[in-house]
């Protein structure tokens, strides 16, 4: 079991956490709440899996600009006028279930929170400790998946065991 903390200020982010051995593919892009028209969690609450790809912001144009691919995995496709992007963003951040960490808030005047029906997730951090620290990026869009993550290098794991 693992404790995720802030790195700026100690404070816990999330209860124990599980760890998985793997972030699980991302739920059938059908499979969406009629109301918040979001995918189901790609994370089981209570767990969480580190992403060892790049993931998020910033973005770079795709090495294939013929067959091209997801910017991120689990995300969309993403152009930017007609070129295709791929993520070169943090890599080794831990996924987690976004209620594993209700006390995260978004950032001032909803910061990197753009989207359709929710965060997107490809601006950059838009989640923050208490204290004021970025700290996560919530992917809660109705055309992506619904994930949190923690980056690496602004949190810490604990094992209160």
């Amino acid at each position: 079991m693992t404790v995720f903390l802030c790195a700026k200020c100690g404070e816990s982010l999330t209860p124990d956490l599980t760890p998985l051995p793997a972030v699980p593919s991302a739920p059938d892009a059908g499979e969406r709440d009629r109301g918040s028209r979001r995918a189901s969690a790609t994370m089981p609450r209570g767990h969480y899996a580190i992403e060892t790809e790049p993931w998020g912001a910033p973005y770079v144009p795709h090495p294939d600009q013929e067959e091209g691919g997801p910017a991120q995995p689990r995300g969309p496709w993403r152009s930017d006028e007609g070129v295709a992007m791929i993520s070169a963003g943090p890599r080794d951040n831990i996924v987690i279930h976004p209620e594993d960490a209700s006390g995260l808030q978004p950032l001032p005047d909803w910061e990197n929170s753009g989207g359709c029906c929710g965060p997107s997730g490809d601006g950059g951090l838009n989640r923050a400790c208490p204290c004021g620290a970025r700290t996560a990026t919530l992917a809660a869009d109705c055309w992506g998946p619904y994930e949190l993550h923690l980056e690496a290098k602004r949190v810490y794991g604990y094992d209160p065991s």
